[in-house]
């Protein structure tokens, strides 16, 4: 979720990015500490007059700081390692959805339930809002008119793909980005544990109208999102 004058990172609504938004507080205070003592040591350095050559030239102290930045950098690599692997991790779907990058809108599919009644079958183009048609309560250049609607609780796959260019399909709250490639199909996989509308918008240039293509996710409850669906095949 989005709240105006945000800094960071937007809140976590799948346990991906839980893990994404732990790694990197853990690096950047990794990072603070180094720089912290690094200028701690260089000041040292510098007001310290009885500072012996032999001191700086010392096969000890070439160890030490030879070996510490090593135990430090394993430190990082085993979390980013583990958040590697868990990005690739492949588990069955309950539902799967087609999304499709156009210049400049998306296009979605919620094929699952065609085999159920050939009546029943939800597709729809998303498209920003244009300013001047803007509510108050509505985000500039983020709200759609069609919003992609998904339930909670529930592992989602999205399955993504372009009909001409280049396009990102991004939701940062998620943790989830792919690319949409002419010709190629990407997936991205991730669970939304609460209810809300998350925002996010295409990360790839693709063209004049790149900025003006947002997606708008809206996570409702199971037996909400039956409805929706019988009354969105209607």
């Amino acid at each position: 979720m989005m709240s105006w004058g945000q800094f960071g990172l937007q809140d976590a609504n799948s346990p991906v990015m839980e893990e994404l938004v732990f790694l990197h507080d853990f690096i950047n205070m990794i990072l603070i500490f180094i720089i912290s003592f690094v200028g701690y040591i260089m000041l040292s350095m510098v007001n310290n007059k009885y500072l012996s050559m032999n001191l700086l030239e010392s096969q000890v102290v070439e160890c030490v700081w030879t070996i510490i930045p090593a135990i430090i950098l394993i430190q990082i690599a085993m979390p980013s390692l583990l958040l590697l692997y868990m990005l690739d991790e492949s588990i069955d779907s309950t539902l799967t959805l087609k999304v499709l990058g156009h210049q400049w809108y998306w296009s979605y599919e919620y094929t699952d339930f065609w085999s159920i009644t050939d009546t029943l079958q939800v597709e729809f183009d998303s498209y920003m809002i244009p300013t001047g048609e803007l509510e108050a309560s509505m985000f500039r250049l983020l709200e759609v008119d069609n919003r992609t609607v998904i339930p909670f609780n529930v592992h989602v796959r999205m399955l993504i793909t372009s009909a001409d260019v280049l396009h990102a399909w991004t939701v940062p709250s998620f943790g989830v980005k792919a690319d949409a490639v002419p010709g190629r199909l990407n997936q991205v996989k991730f669970i939304g544990q609460r209810p809300g509308i998350f925002f996010g918008q295409c990360s790839e240039i693709c063209g004049a109208n790149h900025s003006f293509m947002p997606i708008v996710m809206e996570v409702i409850g199971s037996s909400s999102f039956l409805s929706w669906m019988v009354c969105a095949g209607e």
